[in-house]
């Protein structure tokens, strides 16, 4: 088969692409830089260098496709966050639509059934939708929940301020997700295209509550009892305004945090959990943010 991948060599992509290729499949790789091009050469795929708001060059990587892996670059500074998402979407669905592509497997994201209301995830669930607008594709929804990896986020904090914390609770019980069990789940579902119509699958490693998360990170880096402390949505914004986001993704980030302390944003998963979470546990990521730290 020959399959075309988004996301470049990317936290999933990447791992996506060495198991496509070791099963004996053409691979396309979709990249914004120039400078992994020899990259994804020798690995054996074929790179297609380009902005993905470039709607020739989507529909160049798609032609001859059996499947594509959809995810949607985050792009830092922009102003105009959904439209971005928005015109990245519409080129793919054009894309998939003009070349005759049955299959895609989509990353989406945790909080997609809301619609609007999760921030940056409101240009997934316009993604989805868009999608659910084609006939003859069959189109496999994958929506992990809070990327493990955003965690490294609280270690500035530990160490210029003593603290970790958000704008939502300590007693929240937040669902984790590894991107190595992310890109397991898609590499399968690639590999056997075994799905069929519109579908949803949810994808966790972890569900803990909060205060555990901060317990357990906290001792990784011999800073036990470092409190977690739930901001509110103006000292949030205020926040991430003097780490540098501007701020129309400091009002997404804001936003998204709210629809989790609501538990708006995972309401959906909890009706529809897996039957088996992921193989990377709180303890295992908690070295990996040690060894960052």
């Amino acid at each position: 088969m020959k399959i075309t991948v988004t996301g470049s060599l990317g936290h999933i992509s990447k791992t996506i692409v060495i198991n496509l290729l070791q099963a004996g499949h053409q691979v396309n790789v979709i990249t914004s830089s120039a400078s992994r091009k020899d990259e994804i050469e020798k690995l054996g795929a074929t790179a297609f260098v380009g902005n993905v708001e470039d709607a020739d060059l989507i529909n160049d990587a798609f032609k001859g496709a059996d499947a594509v892996y959809l995810m949607i670059p985050p792009k830092w500074g922009v102003t105009n966050w959904l439209g971005y998402q928005k015109a990245v979407a519409d080129n793919y669905v054009n894309a998939i639509e003009s070349n005759k592509i049955n299959y895609a497997v989509v990353l989406s994201s945790i909080g997609a059934h809301m619609g609007t209301g999760a921030g940056p995830i409101d240009g997934l669930a316009y993604l989805e939708n868009a999608l659910t607008k084609l006939s003859n594709v069959n189109v496999l929804n994958l929506r992990p929940s809070y990327f493990f990896y955003n965690l490294h986020q609280q270690a500035g904090m530990i160490k210029q301020a003593g603290i970790m914390g958000s704008n939502f609770g300590a007693e929240h019980t937040i669902v984790l997700t590894h991107t190595s069990d992310i890109a397991e789940v898609a590499t399968n579902a690639l590999l056997h295209l075994d799905f069929k119509g519109q579908s949803v699958k949810y994808i966790a490693s972890d569900e803990r509550k909060i205060s555990e998360v901060a317990s357990v990170l906290a001792e990784s880096v011999g800073k036990t009892g470092t409190p977690w402390i739930e901001f509110s949505d103006e000292q949030s914004f205020q926040g991430m305004l003097q780490a540098g986001l501007n701020e129309e993704m400091a009002n997404g980030y804001v936003t998204m945090g709210k629809a989790m302390r609501t538990k708006e944003m995972e309401s959906h998963y909890w009706n529809n959990r897996p039957e088996k979470l992921g193989k990377v546990k709180l303890e295992d990521f908690a070295k990996e943010f040690a060894a960052a730290f």
